[in-house]
């Protein structure tokens, strides 16, 4: 399974300015000639359970039974973000520090849905005779820096008071981090799933002394879309948010769940029971949720609260120099509108 990363893309920061930076609605553009868009919309989606659940309505046919034309495309995560980019794709999944890492690129996307947030697979493992973070001041800790378990170990650590000298961060790639693990000057890694089941398997009497779960909100997954595509099309959208509210509630229907984890196991090419436990880790929001979400506040229960945390994590760690303007990239109006 590829996870999601904060991909840093190298292209000029954008400018941001004004004293009100709240999202604003995109203005309607005139089609002089009238003529119906036939074009698909296009959303660029990857191997992350929050997103690979849009299988399960792409395979129902519920978008042809809301009368829409998508055309959802299979991606590499940070091929992706490129596409979208490059005004590709009309719409991504990305996590809410990505969508802040495609806007610092001058890219003109906003937040129009939460699909869910991590709630367990992105963990921090570590040996035995480590118990608690705090057991590990003075040690090794290896994990890939700027990507989203850095942020996730970052905030751990600040919990617990640490200073950013009292561990010592090696920077790995994630898919080695099992090989790095096992070196006895490594005490700790910070991973996601399936990665770190591979490293508690290399290092005996390893164990998750922390993960998402304990800090739910932390990481969002969101549907980014292109500003332009959605002044002229945003009953589309509102579809398409009412496409994924049915979607979550059919995965999360004991009486449908095992046909939902068959439909998404398949499209990744994971035995159902495994995958069944990747989808544990992850939170899915459906309509009603995202209501709650939407609401902004500074907490982690506010997709709001949650990306100005990892805005100021970006810019601490040199994956973009200047905050970008949060509010005007997340657009409650659909979600608000809709009942």
């Amino acid at each position: 399974m590829i996870k999601k990363s904060h991909i840093v893309i190298s292209v000029m920061t954008v400018l941001l300015s004004g004293c009100d930076n709240t999202a604003k609605t995109p203005e309607k553009q005139t089609n002089s000639s009238h003529q119906v868009d036939t074009h698909p919309i296009t959303i660029g989606y990857s191997d992350w359970p929050g997103w690979v659940a849009w299988q399960v309505a792409i395979e129902k046919g519920w978008f042809k039974e809301a009368g829409l034309n998508v055309d959802f495309k299979w991606f590499d995560y940070s091929a992706s973000i490129n596409a979208f980019s490059a005004n590709q794709l009309d719409a991504v999944s990305v996590s809410n520090g990505d969508s802040l890492v495609i806007a610092s690129g001058g890219t003109q996307g906003v937040v129009v849905m939460a699909t869910d947030y991590s709630a367990g697979n992105d963990v921090i493992i570590v040996k035995a005779g480590v118990n608690t973070l705090q057991d590990l001041k003075g040690k090794s800790v290896a994990v890939e820096k700027g990507l989203v378990d850095h942020l996730l170990l970052s905030t751990a650590l600040k919990d617990a008071q640490f200073k950013t000298y009292d561990v010592k961060l090696v920077n790995s790639v994630t898919n080695e981090l099992p090989q790095v693990f096992a070196s006895p000057e490594v005490a700790a890694i910070a991973v996601w799933q399936p990665v770190a089941n591979q490293a508690l398997k290399s290092v005996a009497g390893s164990k998750v002394i922390y993960s998402s779960k304990d800090k739910a909100g932390l990481i969002y997954d969101t549907l980014t879309v292109n500003m332009s595509h959605l002044s002229t099309h945003q009953e589309e959208w509102k579809k398409i948010i009412q496409v994924w509210d049915k979607t979550v509630k059919y995965i999360n229907d004991p009486a449908t769940r095992d046909d939902a984890i068959q439909i998404m196991a398949n499209k990744v090419g994971v035995a159902p029971a495994q995958y069944a436990q990747f989808l544990e880790g992850t939170h899915l929001l459906d309509l009603s949720a995202n209501k709650k979400v939407f609401i902004k506040n500074n907490g982690f229960d506010s997709i709001y609260g949650s990306t100005y945390h990892v805005n100021k994590f970006n810019v601490e760690n040199g994956i973009y120099k200047t905050e970008v303007a949060v509010d005007g990239l997340i657009y409650p109006k659909l979600i608000e509108e809709l009942k």
